[in-house]
């Protein structure tokens, strides 16, 4: 397990900043922006729902490209990278380095241009460019108002029902993962099953992308906390993928 993938707080590191602003530089609205507009323009909206007519849009962007990918960037990292960049640096990493493997920008043309932009001061601050095509701005406008959702019909029976004791997998994930690191191998109640089943934007090599079921389970916290860090009647909760549980076998 990359340590990317822990999210329950690690030892021996800085305590946690709670920045307040949501954009503290500029650029990070400009990467923010970059992000959703590649969301709204992604080849696969074709065959979403709602489906979009992505074919007709006049767009340069012909790539495959969600939150999932956005994530996969950033878990790619090394961890030193990870836990030393803020929060939009990961995804200026992230969506740069997708745009270098898509063939988009070669990587000695954006070493260029990010060399020369450093070195000049007036053309960093150089506002950015307008216009564009309405054709474009208005699928992404629908995109922003319609959304792409996850939610299918059931393909089966949920294997889990609520009361369940079950115990969270300890899978092997690689590049991108949806199971939180600091609950793996914890005993959990299912306190909730949904009614719908959930995709995810493409398959991952621990399990999940196909239409499943997902569960809210309950997990006593001392169980992922040592006693000393949580309190004893605390309880936390997580949803996750069907995949991602197994029965407790007692004993």
């Amino acid at each position: 397990m990359k340590l990317q993938h822990y999210l329950g707080g690690l030892e021996n590191l800085d305590p946690v900043n709670f920045e307040t602003q949501v954009f503290v530089e500029p650029w990070e609205e400009r990467i923010f922006g970059i992000h959703t507009a590649m969301m709204a323009l992604s080849n696969h909206l074709g065959e979403s729902i709602p489906d979009y007519e992505i074919e007709q849009v006049p767009t340069q962007f012909k790539s495959f490209w969600t939150w999932g990918h956005l994530r996969m960037g950033a878990e790619g990292m090394h961890p030193f990278d990870y836990f030393r960049l803020r929060y939009y640096e990961k995804w200026l990493g992230g969506i740069s380095g997708f745009f270098v493997e898509e063939g988009y920008i070669t990587q000695e043309e954006l070493d260029q241009r990010t060399a020369a932009i450093l070195a000049d001061e007036a053309a960093a601050q150089a506002p950015l460019p307008n216009g564009g095509d309405a054709a474009i701005d208005e699928q992404v406008v629908n995109y922003l108002t319609q959304g792409d959702s996850p939610m299918r019909p059931l393909p089966a029976v949920p294997q889990f029902s609520v009361g369940d004791r079950v115990r969270v997998k300890n899978i092997v994930s690689a590049d991108h993962t949806r199971l939180p690191g600091h609950i793996r191998g914890c005993v959990a109640e299912i306190v909730k099953v949904y009614d719908e089943a959930y995709t995810y934007f493409f398959k991952t090599t621990d399990g999940i992308g196909t239409p499943m079921p997902i569960y809210s389970i309950a997990i006593q916290a001392t169980d992922i906390w040592e006693t000393s860090l949580a309190d004893a009647k605390s309880i936390y909760y997580n949803d996750v993928f069907e995949v991602y549980l197994e029965y407790l076998e007692e004993g």
